[in-house]
């Protein structure tokens, strides 16, 4: 499975404090691209903030996942956020979330969305990777070190 994702899906430094600015942030991020269709927007924030009502999907080490599947998309749309100052995302660890990686999955393939979220977890629990992330100077070195960790090409394939 071929996930497109390009330093136009990066934001280098999130300004959102808390789980549902920053999940708002990253959805107008990816309309600002071309991403996400604008009047699909709100009805995929509003899926991706409802299943982290649910639960957190802070999993603790400085990490979260919102996500959600959604018949207004017909691929897998990843968008990453870091934070330097830590963002308020009700961890399981109860630290600040300071690498946020936002999935989208298209409803059809949402036999996809688990192995592409354990991809995620397992690629980000590495603390050496989590620690150049924290690290990289912009969007472009990011995405070097994501590419470089999985030996990948500029399209990310996670799994």
């Amino acid at each position: 499975m071929k996930i497109t994702f390009t330093t136009e899906h990066i934001i280098p430094e999130l300004k959102g404090k808390n789980a549902f600015q920053v999940i708002g942030e990253l959805m107008e991020h990816l309309v600002s691209v071309g991403t996400i269709l604008p009047e699909t927007a709100e009805p995929i924030s509003l899926a991706v903030k409802q299943r982290e009502t649910s639960m957190s999907t802070g999993i603790g080490f400085g990490i979260a996942i919102p996500h959600a599947s959604t018949p207004l998309t017909d691929e897998i749309v990843l968008a990453f956020g870091r934070s330097s100052n830590g963002i308020d995302f009700d961890s399981l660890d109860k630290q600040p979330v300071r690498l946020v990686v936002l999935m989208i999955v298209p409803a059809r393939e949402k036999e996809k969305h688990l192995p592409t979220l354990a991809s995620i977890s397992r690629l980000l629990h590495n603390r050496e990777i989590r620690v150049a992330l924290q690290h990289a100077q912009d969007a472009s070195q990011i995405l070097d070190i994501l590419n470089r960790q999985r030996g990948l090409t500029p399209t990310l394939t996670l799994v």
